[in-house]
């Protein structure tokens, strides 16, 4: 990675929040370390990062409602969750307030680095694959938007970043372990009940289009017929 990649961290455990800061440092990342939701918050505006790793638990401002405030400004930088909490509905809580990726406390820096970069090059591709047409509509992956001849729906990133992989494979089969291991980082049982409500959230929001279907394979995984 580029020295020039920029990381805003929000942590307020201050031995943890080091050895996260040095270790990303010592990958050529420039990190900004804040102890809590509202400094963080100002460091995002003033230093303009390209990911943010927020811990929920946070004084002032947690984490779920800094991404929140930060996606009213910046609709795609690319944001994981850190968090003891690994029950589905906070899974799913996490995603629905604008997370891309979710972290269950303990884990390894090697973990968090290589969904750093993963995160990092996604976005590189898909900024190269803007507009997608699926039937009548029309999928805007940076603007997290779909249209359809004059309205406009908004997805939230985990809709986004799922639609994105159903599209890479229009009327084939996605893999469910394969979606939940790049997306969610594991196929085990929470994260798979997480995916199959983000899977009827696109449905819905589909549904004008009759001839678009996402069909679960059952023991496989889904298909997005189009």
């Amino acid at each position: 990675m580029s020295a020039t990649i920029k990381i805003l961290l929000a942590e307020d455990e201050p031995a943890l929040g080091m050895i996260i800061k040095e270790s990303l440092e010592t990958r050529d990342f420039e990190v900004f370390l804040c102890d809590d939701g509202e400094k963080a918050l100002q460091v995002y505006k003033t230093k303009k990062p390209e990911l943010l790793v927020l811990d929920v638990m946070m004084p002032k401002l947690d984490g779920f409602a800094l991404a929140q405030e930060i996606r009213n400004y910046d609709k795609q930088i690319p944001i994981i969750f850190l968090t003891a909490k690994s029950q589905t509905k906070d899974v799913v809580q996490g995603f629905v307030h604008g997370g891309n990726d979710y972290l269950k406390k303990p884990f390894s820096m090697e973990e968090l680095i290589v969904r750093i970069k993963a995160l990092l090059g996604r976005m590189q591709h898909k900024r190269s694959k803007e507009v997608i047409s699926i039937g009548r509509f029309h999928f805007n992956y940076i603007k997290q938007l779909l249209q359809i001849e004059n309205e406009e729906i908004h997805l939230i990133h985990r809709e986004a970043e799922l639609l994105y992989h159903l599209t890479e494979k229009p009327n084939e089969i996605l893999d469910r372990s394969i979606i939940l291991k790049r997306l969610w980082g594991d196929d085990d049982f929470f994260n798979a009940r997480s995916m199959d409500v983000f899977i009827t959230k696109l449905r819905k929001k589909l549904k004008k289009d009759e001839n678009i279907q996402i069909i679960n394979v059952r023991g496989y995984g889904y298909k997005l017929i189009c």
